[in-house]
Order: structure tokens, then C-alpha cells, then sequence
């Protein structure tokens, strides 16, 4: 499903030595389910990942918190099946008219990848709270992204990898422990309005996650930067496609 790309391999040997094309399968996201908008802090907004991303090669990332793999015909289905749900769906879907009002709810997004390589995404208001007025193939489309974040939480293994988003968000009065900023990590620069926000790998993102770490559903504290301000620091895995 994912998209082919080349690496050139040479075999030394001086005159001898010959130059192969190595087909590489490029994993890309071909199934998600997500969230977006709706009444949330500045930092939730920021670093909210999708609720599920499923992967070509059958990974699955719940919350950029826990992972597992399905086998190559539960991919195949999952795919066909959100294809099916979200044909002919427009980009932002609307409700009967008679449907209620609902306010500060997050959009759910849901999305797929068709056969020409592009990833659909339908937003679709209030699904929960009003889907008896979204035609049936949303509420079926956000079932099953529901399941496999159900089994990814009962199932699941931690998802971890090398490089973190990490949200800074200033937090003058805070009540509770203040640490020092922690050595090795950037601090806030510029105007954080209303958040600060830097992706980090390598020595950077180990040293987040050793001054933070907290399970993946709270992984908050507060420190005071060398300036004196006290931001609200929160951080999470970044994505494969990320």
C-alpha cells in the first residue's frame, strides 16, 4: 500500500563494482481517526495526536500512546472497509437540519487512503452527539476506528520512539512543585502565544522524556526557565509520519 521508493546500493570492488536499484516500501498512514477543535486548552490543542493511525505495514498507534500490529488481511479490510464508509463524503459533513445544536465539541476526523494515493478526510461536528442526523457510513467509519483503539488499549504495547513534540505553556501563578529547567532541553524562546511548541530527537528528546516520565496520559510538569518564567511543560512521541 505504501508508496515505492529507490535506494541505490553499491557493491565495492573497484572496477568491478556495480550500482542496484533496491525497491523500499515507504510506510505511510492509510487509515485515521481523529479529533480537532472544540473547547480544549492551548496545549491539549497542540499536542493532541489522532485517536488512531493505521500504518501500510499494519501497524496501529492508539493516542501516540500504545501500538500493535494487524495482520495483512485485517489491513486490507480495515482499508476497504473505511473506504467504503467515507465514498462520495464530503469534505466537512452536516447534519439533517433538524439536528440539535452542539457547541465546543471537537470535530471527529476520519480518513483514509484510496487506491490513487490520497489521503480522504471527511470532518464530521458532533458525531457522537448527534449521529442519528450523519448518514450511517460515518457512524460506521468511527466504529470501527473505535475498535481498534479498543484493542489497542486492552492489547497493546507502549509506543515509544526517538523523536517527541514538546509543548511549552506558561503558567504564571501555578500552584504546585516547580523544577529547574531541565538540563539539555530548549527553553522557550520568543513570545509564547499562547503556547510554545519544538519537535526534538536525539540527546534533546531523552532528556525530555527522562525529566517527564510519566505514562503517556499525563506527561506534565512545571518548570521555571533561566529567564524566570514558569511554563506548564508537556510532551508525546511523534508519529512514524510525523
Amino acid at each position: 500500500m505504501g508508496l515505492a521508493v529507490f535506494a541505490l546500493v553499491a557493491a565495492c570492488g573497484g572496477a568491478g563494482s556495480e550500482t542496484t536499484a533496491v525497491a523500499v516500501e515507504e510506510v505511510q498512514a492509510v487509515a485515521l481517526w481523529g479529533a480537532e477543535g472544540g473547547f480544549v486548552t492551548p496545549t491539549t490543542n497542540t499536542l493532541r495526536p489522532p485517536r488512531v493511525v493505521v500504518y501500510s505495514d499494519g501497524q496501529v498507534i492508539v493516542d501516540a500512546g500504545k501500538t500493535f500490529k494487524l495482520t495483512e488481511a485485517q489491513l486490507g479490510e480495515t482499508v476497504a472497509s473505511m473506504e467504503r464508509f467515507l465514498k462520495g463524503q464530503p469534505p466537512t459533513a452536516t447534519p439533517k437540519p433538524d439536528a440539535p445544536m452542539v457547541t465546543d465539541i471537537p470535530d471527529t476526523v476520519l480518513g483514509v487512503r484510496g487506491k490513487d494515493g490520497k489521503m480522504q478526510e471527511v470532518r464530521v461536528p458532533a458525531l457522537d452527539q448527534v449521529a442519528l442526523f450523519y448518514p450511517k457510513e460515518l457512524v460506521e467509519a468511527k466504529k470501527l476506528m473505535d475498535g481498534l483503539a479498543t484493542r489497542g488499549t486492552s492489547e497493546g504495547t507502549d509506543y515509544v520512539a526517538t523523536r517527541v513534540r514538546m509543548v511549552a505553556e506558561t503558567a504564571p501563578g501555578a500552584e504546585g512543585k516547580v523544577l529547574a529547567w531541565p538540563a539539555g532541553v530548549p527553553e522557550p524562546s520568543g513570545a509564547v502565544d499562547p503556547v510554545w511548541k519544538k519537535d526534538l530527537d536525539g540527546d534533546a528528546a531523552g532528556a525530555i522524556v527522562k525529566a517527564i516520565p510519566a505514562g503517556f496520559e499525563n506527561r506534565q510538569s512545571l518548570f521555571k526557565s533561566g529567564s524566570g518564567a514558569v511554563f506548564v511543560v508537556s510532551w508525546r512521541y511523534l508519529l512514524p509520519d510525523e
